[in-house]
């Protein structure tokens, strides 16, 4: 079986452009086919048109609303290429003192001369009503809008956001800026139901207070010039599938245990030993040759019933990490899951960061130790992976108001003190110590469940003592993760999956990865 990631498909190209970047592009290609821009305009409602016709009805209403510059030009070509498909599309534009843009202008005497003329809006008496049933096309503003929208457009938005039709938004939804929204209005962006990009991603895609306005969004390749998009530099990477398989480590036909690295995991404490277990079989899993978990006293029958096939290291203490096992035979060492916050293992964890010389992984407990004393954030070694959620994080540094915020946050972090910074959520980021971030393209809800994190850690610590380089490990890690997640949702559902049911999915991610 192949499960297909429905919610992202046709990637374009994995680089997410910001909003001059994207022009550009444009730019290039008009310059370098060359073609005229109204034919790259054209292009683009093809593939918007090409969409309808495979999600929608002949028999649908569909409703049109286009504005004075670029995005109300592809707006009015998709409803005359939709009318000539069988479509019976209605339109409506947004009146403009200023006039359209040259493209827009062409467009709406094209539209004309098929004796079609759009309606005008010049004030909220020229709003249509529009019905739960119908579909509205937003092509109001696109990737040029610098500002909150007022008045008329403002206005619309609201009647468009509370009709209950089904919105697809044409780029990007009216209002919502493409790269920063943190000075932004939230009540006159338009709420879509689908998001339709052209060609590359945007970067408000990306964050959790975003999603209500974007909705389900696909990219759809407009044929921009491949010189320009393979030669352009963006810190905002989309992980898929084609560029997490060239990372995965291809195994010897003589290799034995010992060629998957010996991996050490510190976890677990008194109740909170199923962190342990879970982050154990998921390092397992992922393919290590060797584990050993060092648990409290209390905690060795547990690891040695669950996880048969890993090696216990006993701490002194009954209950919680007290100190640190030798590290010598190890190739990668991971703490953090279930550990507690107990004060002997706050001075083990100081022991630990200051003995380790192998990769290391810092998750959980050792994330919320660390941001008790804030100056062992300059302990952590280069290189290192620590994998916060956001409110872990915001503990280590500071509250944030939105994730563009904590994403500037992230980027700060790593490139000061030369670590991978995972922060875990919807769409998990991977930021390097070279600002590079890596945002992943799979994953769904039910991810959110108590022990998916641990799974995590015990998996990238599993391929950082394979071998893998930290940044590989933790990429690769996050993808693998968010793979087997949506593998258990298309068997289980996203409300009855389970931590444990990623880790039983990891083989067939593999699996996935390797056809």
């Amino acid at each position: 079986m192949v499960y297909l990631i429905e919610k992202f498909v046709n990637f374009a190209d994995m680089q997410i452009l910001n909003t001059s970047q994207v022009r550009e592009a444009d730019a290039y290609t008009i310059k370098n086919e060359p073609v005229l821009s109204i034919d790259l305009m054209e292009r683009a409602a093809l593939a918007i048109a090409g969409w309808f016709d495979k999600n929608c009805s002949k028999n649908s209403v569909i409703r049109i609303f286009a504005g004075p510059g670029n995005n109300g030009g592809d707006g009015l070509a998709v409803g005359r290429l939709l009318t000539d498909k069988g479509f019976a599309p209605r339109h409506w534009i947004l009146a403009s003192e200023s006039g359209y843009s040259p493209d827009t202008s062409i467009n709406l005497d094209r539209l004309k001369a098929t004796s079609i003329s759009p309606s005008i809006i010049a004030s909220p008496d020229d709003f249509p009503d529009i019905d739960p049933g119908d579909f509205v096309i937003d092509a109001l503003f696109g990737t040029g809008l610098s500002r909150p929208l007022t008045g008329i457009p403002a206005s619309l938005i609201k009647h468009i956001n509370g009709s209950g039709a089904r919105v697809v938004a044409v780029d990007i939804p009216s209002g919502l800026f493409a790269d920063d929204n943190r000075k932004n209005t939230g009540e006159n962006i338009i709420r879509a139901d689908n998001t339709l990009s052209f060609q590359f991603p945007k970067l408000a895609f990306m964050f959790s207070e975003n999603d209500s306005y974007v909705g389900k969004w696909e990219v759809l390749p407009i044929g921009l010039h491949k010189e320009f998009t393979d030669s352009i530099n963006t810190p905002w990477i989309l992980i898929d599938e084609n560029s997490v398989k060239p990372m995965i480590i291809k195994r010897s036909r003589f290799a034995h245990k010992g060629s998957f690295g010996h991996s050490l995991l510190i976890a677990g404490s008194y109740g909170k030993m199923g962190a342990a277990v879970l982050a154990t079989g998921s390092c397992l899993r992922a393919g290590a040759g060797l584990v050993t978990v060092h648990v409290p006293l209390r905690g060795c029958d547990i690891m040695q019933t669950s996880v048969p096939e890993a090696m216990v290291s006993v701490d002194e203490c009954d209950r919680c990490f007290s100190s640190p096992p030798e590290l010598e035979k190890f190739d990668a060492v991971a703490a953090g899951p279930g550990l507690g916050m107990d004060y002997r293992s706050q001075q083990a964890l100081f022991d630990l960061l200051g003995s380790v010389n192998v990769p290391l992984v810092l998750d959980a407990d050792a994330l919320n130790i660390i941001a008790l004393h804030s100056d062992w954030m300059g302990l952590i070694p280069e290189n290192s992976v620590i994998t916060p959620h956001p409110g872990e994080f915001d503990r280590l540094t500071k509250q944030h108001k939105t994730s563009h915020d904590r994403l500037i946050s992230q980027t700060e972090m790593a490139e000061k003190h030369k670590i991978i910074v995972v922060l875990k959520g919807a769409r998990t980021s991977v930021v390097t110590p070279d600002g590079t971030c890596y945002f992943n393209g799979n994953g769904n809800n039910g991810m959110a469940t108590a022990g998916s994190g641990d799974v995590l850690t015990g998996i990238i610590l599993s391929l950082l003592g394979q071998g893998y380089k930290a940044d590989s490990a933790a990429i690769s890690g996050v993808f693998l993760h968010g793979l087997a997640g949506d593998l258990a949702a298309y068997e289980l559902s996203e409300e009855a999956m389970i931590a444990g049911d990623i880790t039983a999915r990891l083989g067939k991610a593999y699996k996935q990865l390797k056809q």
